[in-house]
């Protein structure tokens, strides 16, 4: 018989196989400092874009003064215990009205973490009789929460319309014969890629098929829309999301999520789903700062006007100098790049030490064998100053794509391994 732990010494998992050469730089590393445009890494300051602190509300002056008041008045584990058994406090209750109203939803809940939340919401909506239709380009919690699901599901091609009405079609033969319903599950903005789900022209389906949507924008909200509502404000198609989703840890500056829709839905949530159900309620600073960093979003559009601003400034200057940005209609700034993954690691490394320049890298398995993907995210806080010094290194990394410096470095290093 098979030793499970034998298996998982042999197959580390796509990532794992490179825990040795890559934990520390490109994977796990630590960056010091306060978060912001600027941090240090391996003990140089680095221009940093892999934060998602979108509005640069980390270190907002209100912020923190608002976070360290409510943990010097109730700490940082208060209230004790889930919410349905004695974690409600009136305040949590304010945040979820404030954030129904904002993304124009009769009601709201908050949730302890984004990506357990999806995994629960998913789980706690559909039974084994539904179908769920999701896009192919879904964020892991979707995934992962999809895999909970113990009926049927088809998965559409990204962002494809035609894929999509095909897949409900077939759902909708599946959802008749066991008597169940049809899920749609897509992002208001991809966080890899950049691109907005098209949420207009799904929701234009529920004319032809019935169908519920949930929509995960965590990368929409406070970015996206005139008030800053999401993908679906953006888009005008907000009060046919039947569940919105989206986290606190990009916009909002903290940890945390919520769930908002029509009242008996949001109050069947409260009621069903699990990862809230067993698990203590949300911390009182996170709330009390919550509605503090809500506030800003309410009352600041200048910030969000900032971010904007840069975010052209950033996508406009990488493509006037010939780099490939995909179909990225939002904050997210993917730069995509031929290349194999030990020349992605070759490149990124130039850009921190040589540049000061710390961006993420993407490889296979996340996206095609092949590519490279080095995503940034700009900030209401990023300088033109950063943003020009950021446009500069890459204009030195283009030079060296183009001269095959990448590919002679990694030939060589191919050399030296053979010869150990």
């Amino acid at each position: 018989m098979l030793d499970i732990f034998d298996r998982i010494k042999q197959n580390p998992g796509p990532l794992g196989q490179f825990a040795d050469y890559a934990e520390g730089y490109f994977v796990f590393p630590k960056l010091e400092g306060p978060i912001g445009p600027r941090m240090k890494f391996q003990g140089k300051d680095v221009i940093f874009w892999s934060a998602n602190d979108y509005l640069g509300l980390c270190n907002h002056p209100e912020v923190l003064e608002a976070d360290a008041k409510a943990a010097a008045e109730y700490g940082m584990f208060y209230p004790m215990g889930a919410r349905a058994m004695s974690g409600e406090t009136q305040q949590h209750q304010q945040l979820e009205k404030e954030l129904a109203e904002f993304t124009q939803k009769e009601a709201a809940y908050l949730l302890n973490f984004g990506y357990q939340g999806m995994v629960s919401a998913i789980d706690a909506l559909v039974t084994r009789h539904d179908v769920i239709v999701y896009d192919a380009d879904s964020h892991a919690c979707i995934v992962d929460g999809v895999r909970l699901h113990m009926g049927k599901s088809f998965t559409f091609k990204h962002n494809d319309i035609d894929s999509l009405e095909k897949n409900l079609a077939r759902a909708t033969k599946v959802a008749e014969e066991n008597g169940g319903g049809i899920l749609v599950i897509t992002e208001g903005v991809f966080g890899m890629r950049g691109m907005q789900g098209k949420l207009k022209e799904i929701c234009e389906l529920k004319s032809k098929f019935n169908f519920r949507l949930l929509v995960d924008d965590a990368h929409g909200f406070g970015t996206l829309g005139k008030t800053g509502a999401g993908a679906g404000e953006e888009q005008g198609c907000q009060d046919q999301i039947d569940v919105y989703f989206s986290t606190f840890a990009k916009s909002m500056a903290g940890f945390g999520a919520f769930l908002s829709g029509d009242e008996t839905i949001i109050r069947y949530l409260k009621y069903n789903l699990r990862s809230q159900i067993f698990a203590k309620s949300l911390t009182m600073p996170m709330v009390i700062g919550g509605l503090k960093r809500l506030e800003l979003l309410r009352t600041r559009p200048e910030i969000k006007d900032k971010l904007w601003e840069n975010v052209n400034k950033l996508q406009n200057g990488l493509k006037e100098r010939g780099f490939n940005l995909g179909n990225t209609n939002t904050c997210v700034t993917p730069v995509f790049i031929q290349g194999t993954t030990i020349e992605a690691t070759l490149l990124a490394k130039d850009l921190r030490e040589n540049y000061g320049v710390f961006t993420s890298v993407v490889v296979y398995p996340v996206i095609p064998k092949g590519m490279i993907l080095l995503r940034l995210i700009p900030t209401a806080s990023h300088t033109d100053s950063e943003i020009n010094e950021t446009l500069a290194a890459f204009e030195g990394i283009k030079e060296k794509l183009e001269s095959g410096t990448y590919a002679e470095m990694e030939k060589q290093m191919n050399i030296e391994y053979k010869q150990m």
